[in-house]
């Protein structure tokens, strides 16, 4: 039996809702099987939702750590492969920070790749009928910074697999005009996710690459 630690997102700014955050309590609500999954909505802060998500990860040893977030604007769920030591943020967040060129974790690598099959998570999502593809960039926000925060408990702790997922806008929360789906599809996308992270010990040998 597998610990599966699924976090999602607080609403962010003026918004009242975040569909990361409702989806993983949704997923809460519907969990079956033996494996054990632990669920958390953390705030849109950066040190706040850092130290959440250690303390997480301290209590409940998880083999597995998939934390979610909303990318408004994009219109797949994507996979992230690679998070930067970079936090850097254009507004501030929900706790008014506003860091400017800091590291996540000081003398930490300037880069940690997900440890997720990440390549296998976006073939499942994508063959289910929602759309889904490997992104290279988390962005340098609180998803990225909580990204690396994840695998940088990760590489401290054999065994242990981690990583994010981007979710777009639900159709029941999208501003208007902005790109979706509908909740119930970002629902099935990170069980997905869940579910192909236990099916996969390592990734599928295919290719995830971009051009620009």
């Amino acid at each position: 039996m597998a610990t599966i630690l699924l976090t999602g997102f607080e609403p962010f700014g003026d918004d009242a809702r975040n569909p990361s955050g409702e989806a993983v309590t949704e997923i809460s609500r519907r969990w079956g099987g033996n494996d054990h999954l632990v669920t958390a909505v953390l705030p849109v802060a950066f040190d706040e939702a850092a130290a959440a998500l250690r303390a997480l990860i301290a209590a409940y040893a998880p083999d597995i750590v998939i934390a979610t977030g909303l990318a408004g604007g994009r219109t797949r769920v994507t996979p992230e492969r690679v998070a930067i030591n970079l936090r850097d943020a254009r507004i501030p967040d929900n706790s008014g920070a506003v860091p400017i060129d800091e590291p996540c974790v000081e003398g930490g690598p300037s880069a940690h790749f997900a440890t997720l099959p990440v390549k296998a998570i976006a073939r499942a999502i994508d063959g289910s009928g929602i759309p889904s593809a490997v992104s290279h960039t988390a962005g340098t926000f609180v998803c990225n910074h909580v990204m690396y925060v994840a695998l940088d408990e990760a590489a401290q702790r054999p065994g242990m697999r981690a990583g994010f997922v981007h979710v777009p806008w639900s159709d029941e929360t999208a501003p208007g005009g902005a790109p979706s789906l509908p909740s119930a599809a970002l629902v099935r996308a990170l069980e997905l996710a869940v579910r192909t992270t236990l099916a996969h010990a390592r990734d599928v040998d295919v290719s995830a690459g971009t051009l620009h």
